[in-house]
């Protein structure tokens, strides 16, 4: 088989998976905007996002929404092993509930047929979820993940995935992270240990053509 016919995107057994499109990540004014905001920019994050979930929904692929867990009052206070990570979403209440920083990007609504997932509390949009079991209920097979960060977030969820058995696609910028060398780490070094496909926008939207 060849790669070109490996990354086919059918459009029934497809999936994107939108993950933490949050206003804290997304917009101006968000809490974690101005650490992404150079990557961001460079790669064109929103256009691209917007042209994956634009491109998705004509081709009829089902959009899974993914979100962080929103914060919330006495969050992780108690716990045996908190990581840095969550000790500082505390300490910046990051997406916390009830606040615009904690709700969607604009652009990015629930629309009719869209699946929202339950909250992740750490990295993977799998753990802790009912993520694999909605994706098995519509009978997904493929999933393209696309979002923020791309180091921990969006490179988890990926990796998890594989490991049950799906087929995982990355889209290079269709992410962003805090650094450029967290995106090299993301798509250069750790992706191509676990992903099936990384690529770039253009390239997932002429394969979702050709599908």
């Amino acid at each position: 088989m060849t790669q070109e016919a490996a990354n086919t995107y059918p459009s029934a057994s497809t999936a994107v998976l939108l993950v933490d499109p949050y206003n804290d990540f997304l917009s101006e004014g968000g809490k974690y905007w101005p650490m992404a905001q150079k990557v961001a920019e460079e790669v064109r994050l929103l256009d691209h996002l917007r042209a994956v979930v634009a491109g998705a929904r004509k081709a009829g692929i089902r959009i899974f929404f993914v979100p962080h867990r929103r914060w919330q009052l006495g969050d992780y206070e108690g716990f045996r092993h908190p990581t840095h990570t969550q000790l500082r979403t505390a300490k910046r209440q990051g997406f916390a509930k009830g606040t615009w920083g904690g709700t969607f990007h604009d652009d990015f609504q629930i629309q009719p047929g869209d699946i929202l997932i339950k909250e992740h509390w750490n990295s993977s949009g799998f753990a802790n979820t009912d993520l694999d079991y909605m994706l098995k209920q519509f009978a997904i097979e493929r999933i393209v993940v696309i979002g923020m960060i791309a180091n921990t977030c969006v490179e988890c969820t990926g990796r998890f995935g594989t490991e049950l058995g799906y087929h995982v696609t990355l889209v290079r910028d269709a992410t962003a992270a805090y650094s450029r060398e967290a995106m090299h780490a993301a798509h250069e070094i750790n992706g191509p240990s676990f992903a099936h496909a990384i690529l770039t926008t253009d390239e997932l939207l002429a394969a979702f053509g050709r599908a």
